[in-house]
């Protein structure tokens, strides 16, 4: 009997398809990949910082550009792959370098129902337990964590604009006592 679903494809792969929940879930794995990451890198950039060869420090920055490319790659892959759930080109991946274009692309690939069937890219793929738990951790981590970058952007943002405004304020009383 022959199934609808692709059981056999390698998720690291342009070729094949991405459902919502496994485009979601294996963005946060690369998430979560670069926070770990990250966590080490600012563990060992002080200790590297009192090293007296720069030599290491180079090493590390050639790493993190390494690492860079990887997760730009990435990214491409797993947006090609939610395109062609979509029965679409994966050249539109290519929106995800335009400014703000890139956010409502975003929300439209994780949003929009993919073919149900086949299509010219191939049958639906199946979408594993742990890619359903690591995208629904990622649907409510994501609004939350805009929530409190603007809880604490926004009176930082207006701190700064006093501290300007009261700095312009001082420079005028100077500029007229002279």
């Amino acid at each position: 009997m022959s199934s609808n679903f692709q059981t056999h494809d390698s998720a690291l792969s342009a070729s094949g398809r991405f459902g919502r929940l496994s485009y979601l879930g294996w963005n946060m794995l690369l998430g979560l990949s670069m926070f770990v990451l990250g966590i080490i890198a600012a563990l060992f950039i002080p200790a590297l910082s009192n090293s007296p060869s720069n030599t290491l420090i180079f090493i590390l920055g050639a790493v993190a550009i390494i690492i860079y490319i990887a997760v730009i790659y990435f990214s491409f892959i797993f947006t090609i792959r939610r395109l062609h759930d979509k029965n679409q080109s994966g050249w539109l991946s290519l929106l995800m370098l335009l400014p703000l274009v890139n956010l409502f692309f975003f929300v439209y690939l994780s949003c929009a129902k993919g073919d149900a069937g086949t299509n010219n890219y191939g049958a639906p793929r199946i979408t594993r337990g742990w890619e359903k738990v690591l995208a629904w951790i990622y649907i409510v981590i994501f609004p939350i964590s805009i929530l409190i970058l603007a809880v604490t952007a926004i009176p930082a943002y207006q701190s700064y604009l006093d501290q300007a405004q009261q700095f312009q304020q001082y420079q005028q009383q100077i500029n007229q006592s002279e």
